[in-house]
């Protein structure tokens, strides 16, 4: 399968102690890069996380986050003592220095932050939810690289498709040029001659100038290495697998060849193709990235 970069999975798990959401999502990357951002009394799993990351990502910048939302007041909750006799000391120390202060309802101090004392999940119980609910969330992740990676796969193939159909277009071109020049030499010729006896040296001498122009016109090798290049990548994409890096090797050997195969041309279609072909090459390779 041809996967994509860019992917996007989250998924959610409900403990007895409270929620935790995991969220991936990647973009193109040259190399692989991980980034995760949990609470604390997570990061005992972090090497495991990005163990299990790594075994699905070859290249990508990734980045994983994570929260767990402990519930609220429930079935053996208990008020922090130690905290609640801080905050009525403070309660009557701001009193004391403001008269006009109002004095700490009961809902305010129960919304301070770690009065109210929940019994938390136990390390190995967040762990194994933890990677269980990563395992699910990476499932997803593939599988939207996969489709990503499928209509990216199409999309180079299409334009694959139009470049081969341009470089058929230009073979019948280069023998229409070498002929129109020999027409144009000879029309020269008869022009120019004024003693019969000079002909075949002539004849001679515009022989020689059609063969070097044929030369400095053929393209035919270019044309070969278009089509070579063309069916590696056809072949590469059948393959599947990480595929980015080497057929951005041939985005660079495609786009040699159409722009030798442009400085040779003498022809304007030949021309026009040749930027149409470096249009395609272009709109590939920028797909390209996105491949791993």
């Amino acid at each position: 399968m041809i996967l994509s970069m860019t992917g996007y999975a989250t998924a959610s798990a409900e403990l007895a102690s409270g929620s935790l959401t995991l969220e991936l999502r990647s973009v193109n990357h040259r190399y692989l890069d991980i980034q995760l951002r949990m609470p604390d009394e997570l990061r005992s799993v972090e090497s495991a996380m990005r163990e299990a990351i790594s075994a699905k990502l070859q290249r990508g910048k990734a980045e994983c986050r994570i929260n767990f939302a402990s519930r609220g007041a429930q079935t053996g909750s208990r008020l922090n003592q130690q905290l609640l006799l801080q905050l009525a000391a403070w309660n009557r120390e701001v009193q004391e220095a403001l008269l006009d202060a109002q004095p700490l309802s009961v809902a305010d101090v129960l919304r301070w932050n770690g009065v109210l004392e929940t019994p938390g999940a136990s390390a190995d119980e967040l762990r194994v939810a933890l990677l269980e609910l990563l395992e699910r969330v990476l499932q997803e992740f593939s599988a939207s690289r996969g489709r990503e990676g499928e209509k990216l796969k199409d999309f180079l193939l299409q334009r694959v498709d139009k470049i081969e159909a341009l470089r058929l277009a230009v073979m019948p071109h280069v023998p229409a040029a070498i002929a129109a020049y020999e027409q144009k030499m000879l029309t020269r010729l008869r022009d120019a001659l004024q003693n019969v006896q000079m002909q075949d040296a002539w004849d001679e001498r515009i022989r020689q100038e059609i063969t070097l122009y044929a030369s400095k016109i053929d393209v035919d090798e270019e044309l070969s290495r278009l089509s070579s290049h063309l069916t590696e990548m056809r072949r590469i994409l059948a393959q599947g697998g990480p595929v980015g890096k080497r057929l951005d090797f041939l985005m660079q050997e495609l786009n040699r060849e159409a722009n030798t195969l442009g400085s040779k041309s003498v022809d304007a279609e030949v021309s026009r193709s040749a930027m149409e072909m470096k249009i395609l090459i272009e709109q590939m390779r920028e797909q390209i990235q996105n491949l791993e």
